[in-house]
């Protein structure tokens, strides 16, 4: 199948075996012919073969899923990989303004090269009592109020939580900071 022919290419009606088999049938060819152009221009974009791939296989995934809706399936397909780049970069956004804010409300930074990666595996080994709450407040933008009903806890436990956080977070800062001075 020529691939202006895939952009052309309306699903099988749905029902029965017959249409089932087409229908799997189309969605492979459709598969081998666009996956590779798609997971190409995905990686372009996000710079990673890793998050690329998952992109496109989930566009795939999704639009497996509206099959017998999607009248044009690779501007379909596009689309959706659209919205999830889009997603991808608000993550990645979100997660270094958050490494920013957690350094920043540590005090002492590690030196700045290593300071989102240490920030990160520090986060990590958190209690899971406060980690919950670095993660949603930091990463995710929460307020206090939303990850006290999303942990089911007092607004002041969560406070409180953080704060104990930001405290063990703080001292293991300085002493990185002292043994690499």
């Amino acid at each position: 199948m020529r691939m202006d022919a895939v952009h052309e290419a309306a699903p099988p009606p749905a029902g029965g075996r017959r249409a089932s088999r087409s229908r799997e049938a189309a969605a492979a060819e459709l598969f081998a012919t666009a996956y590779p152009r798609l997971a190409g221009w995905c990686r372009g974009l996000v710079r990673s073969d890793e998050t690329a791939h998952e992109i496109a296989a989930e566009a795939f995934t999704r639009l497996w899923s509206r099959w017998s809706a999607v009248d044009a399936p690779v501007p379909y397909l596009y689309s959706i990989a659209s919205n999830l780049i889009k997603h991808h970069w608000r993550h990645t956004d979100r997660e270094r303004q958050a490494l920013y804010r957690m350094a920043r409300d540590a005090a002492e930074p590690a030196p700045a090269a290593d300071r989102g990666m240490v920030i990160k595996h520090l986060v990590q080994a958190l209690p899971e009592r406060q980690r919950a709450p670095v993660l949603l407040h930091y990463y995710a933008g929460l307020t206090i109020d939303e990850i006290a009903k999303a942990l089911h806890r007092r607004p002041g436990t969560i406070k409180s939580d953080l704060h104990d956080a930001r405290q063990r977070l703080r001292a293991e800062l300085r002493g990185l900071h002292e043994t690499t001075t």
